[in-house]
């Protein structure tokens, strides 16, 4: 299985934070315990919706646990906003407009995806 189907499905019993670090484990040297304590605030993005979906804050920690650099990040950013059609948890899940951009798996796909094209030099 990929790591962007393999996000989805930890997504199905975490939350998207957390569902994008265990999809990197092997890589980032953790154990299961220790990522899902790490990702534990960022289940309805930062701030309880208010900020940045916690499926890119994931991909971004993984990034800057990888060596990534901030010009790496704000390339992520741009790529997971064009895929999820925004960057704010409350945006993507239309509290303000009643209009979902994007669903919470989806979001962790993205971000994975977004993730991969960035180590890959894509």
């Amino acid at each position: 299985m990929d790591r962007v189907e393999q996000a989805a499905q930890y997504k199905r019993m975490n939350n998207c934070c957390q569902a994008v670090l265990l999809a990197y484990a092997d890589v980032l040297g953790k154990t299961e315990s220790e990522l899902c304590a790490l990702g534990k605030c960022f289940g309805a993005g930062m701030g309880g919706m208010q900020g940045t979906c916690g499926a890119l804050v994931g991909a971004e920690m993984v990034l800057s646990l990888t060596g990534g650099n901030m010009a790496q990040a704000k390339v992520l950013h741009q790529k997971f906003t064009a895929l999820c059609g925004a960057s704010l948890c409350k945006d993507i899940k239309g509290v303000e407009t009643g209009k979902v951009l994007c669903s919470c798996e989806d979001c962790v796909r993205n971000a994975v995806k977004a993730l991969e094209e960035l180590r890959n030099g894509s």
